[in-house]
């Protein structure tokens, strides 16, 4: 009996429409599809809100989380977790404070694995913007001492690059192989975001945990991608895809691009495409 393909796929801007929405058509031809692959995620996004967002399709492999700190079954077992500790978090920040920017901290708030997302007193009008998408969000807690938790997921900064790649370039040169930092523009916000993980806690190692959990090869894998924290699993999966509005630099490793946007259905239309 042949091995069931493998197929994963970033969330926002690729799987995703804009509006955060799936089409009746991309959940009924990701669906089939499930019915005879191994179908899953790889998304920046907590569990809770990749709950809400994918009611209409079907997952049936862990899924990768937070930018990879997080790798867990859709019946919520843990299959792996990357943290930064408290006083590793707390010297980043205190960089940060350097070049006078807070930032947002999301970390395990307690045995059950649930997230809190906290926000500094001291914000920029980029994040404000991101906050006002998080305004009945029960994980929001204030964080007026601007200190991080005891296990803390991904601490990411909001603002505009000129502000964010002298921070980026001062966290590389005194926390080095310490820490996973990305910078990458926002699609459709015009601004930056920095974000800053375990070094083990991006996707492309939670994409080798998933492989580990289900016997299977990386080669194997077909991914789909748009952005900067999905090169690594590009370069890692056996085929890699990206969609139309993909940034040049993942469109230059990936094997595919399609001729496709988000908006319009594109890993869907290949998914159909391939029977």
């Amino acid at each position: 009996m042949p091995k069931r393909p493998i197929y994963i796929t970033d969330l926002d801007h690729t799987f995703l429409r804009s509006d955060l929405s799936i089409s009746d058509f991309s959940a009924e031809t990701w669906n089939k599809k499930a019915e005879s692959s191994i179908m899953t995620i790889a998304t920046a996004r907590s569990f809770q809100k990749s709950q809400e967002l994918l009611k209409k399709i079907d997952i049936n492999a862990p899924m990768i989380l937070l930018d990879g700190t997080v790798v867990i079954t859709p019946e919520r077992k843990l299959i792996d977790l990357k943290t930064i500790n408290k006083e590793l978090g707390d010297a980043i920040v205190d960089v940060g404070t350097e070049f006078d920017i807070d930032p947002f901290i999301i970390g395990v708030k307690d045995k059950a694995l649930n997230e809190a997302f906290l926000y500094p007193r001291k914000l920029n009008d980029y994040q404000r913007d991101v906050l006002k998408g998080y305004k009945d969000d029960p994980r929001m807690q204030f964080n007026p001492k601007n200190r991080t938790m005891e296990q803390n997921l991904k601490i990411v900064y909001f603002g505009y690059e000129a502000h964010l790649r002298p921070l980026y370039e001062e966290i590389q040169k005194v926390f080095g192989a310490n820490i996973e930092a990305k910078l990458s523009p926002e699609n459709y916000g015009g601004g930056y975001f920095l974000t800053l993980l375990h070094p083990e806690g991006d996707k492309a190692h939670a994409m080798q945990k998933v492989m580990e959990f289900l016997g299977r090869g990386h080669e194997e894998i077909t991914v789909f991608g748009d952005s900067v924290n999905d090169v690594g699993m590009f370069k890692l999966a056996g085929t890699s895809v990206a969609v139309s509005n993909a940034l040049d630099e993942v469109k230059a490793v990936a094997d595919l691009v399609l001729p496709h946007s988000n908006d319009e259905d594109a890993v869907a239309k290949y998914l159909k495409s391939i029977g």
